[in-house]
C-alpha cells in the first residue's frame, strides 16, 4: 500500500513538473538559486510539505542542489544531465576533451552540410557576442558566450540525438571550461572561432570538423 494518497502524490507530481519546467525553459539557469521554500509555497499555493517533497525529488534526480544555510541551486537542466554531472564531474580532463572533440567534430561537419541561412545568422550573432564577452574581461560571461556558440554549432547539425546528448553534457563542459578559464581572462584563454563559422558558411565539412574537433584539446592547454 502506498504511504501517501493518490491525490497527494498527484499534487506533488504537478509541483515537480512546474519546477522542472522552470529549469528546462531557462527561467532558472544552471547555477542560479531558486526561490526559497516559503516563496514557492506562496507562488504555487500548496502546502510546505508538498514543496519540500518536490524539491527533494528534483535534488535526488540531480537537477537541484540543496545547500544547507545557503539555499537550493540549479545543478543541471535534465535528469540525464544531472546524472552525467555527478558521474563525470571528477573525470580526467583529457577524457572529457576527447569526448567533446568526437562530438563537436561530427557536429561541425554536419553543420557545414545542413546549415540554413537562419543558422548562419545565429552563429554570426553568437560569435560576435563571444568576442564582446572576451573584450569585457568578464570570465563568467565569456564561458557562457563560448558555450552558447558551441551549442549553436551542434544545433546547426540538425541531428536531434546529437543535440540532446550535447545539451546533457553542457553543464559538465561548462564547469570544466569555467575551471580552465579561471577568474581572469588571459591571452592563452582566447581561441579564434571565426574559421569554424566561415567553414560552416562555405559548407566545408572537412575544415569545420577539424576546427571544431581541435578546440577541446587547445583548451586543455597546460593540463596535457
Amino acid at each position: 500500500m502506498p504511504l501517501t494518497s493518490p491525490r497527494r502524490s498527484a499534487l506533488v507530481d504537478q509541483v515537480i513538473a512546474q519546477l522542472r519546467n522552470q529549469i528546462t525553459s531557462g527561467e532558472w539557469p544552471v547555477g542560479s538559486r531558486i526561490p526559497t521554500e516559503p516563496e514557492l509555497v506562496e507562488l504555487l499555493g500548496v502546502a510546505r510539505n508538498t514543496v519540500r517533497e518536490a524539491v527533494r525529488a528534483l535534488a535526488h534526480n540531480g537537477l537541484l542542489d540543496i545547500r544547507q544555510g545557503s539555499g537550493t541551486y540549479v545543478l543541471a537542466t535534465s535528469e540525464l544531465a544531472g546524472v552525467m554531472h555527478r558521474r563525470f564531474a571528477g573525470a580526467d580532463p583529457r577524457h572529457i576533451a576527447e569526448v567533446r572533440s568526437t562530438l563537436e567534430s561530427s557536429a561541425g561537419r554536419l553543420a557545414a552540410e545542413r546549415r540554413t541561412d537562419k543558422d548562419l545568422l545565429q552563429l554570426d550573432a553568437l560569435l560576435a557576442r563571444r568576442e564582446e564577452a572576451w573584450a569585457s574581461g568578464d570570465a563568467e560571461r565569456f564561458v557562457a558566450a563560448d558555450m552558447a556558440l558551441h551549442m549553436a554549432v551542434v544545433t546547426a547539425s540538425h541531428n536531434e540525438v546529437l543535440i540532446e546528448l550535447y545539451a546533457d553534457l553542457g553543464d559538465l563542459v561548462r564547469d570544466w571550461l569555467r575551471t580552465d578559464v579561471g577568474t581572469e581572462l588571459t591571452p592563452g584563454t582566447h581561441l579564434d572561432h571565426a574559421r569554424l563559422i566561415e567553414a560552416i558558411r562555405r559548407r566545408d565539412g572537412a575544415t569545420a570538423a577539424s576546427e571544431a574537433g581541435g578546440y577541446p584539446f587547445a583548451c586543455l592547454g597546460e593540463r596535457r
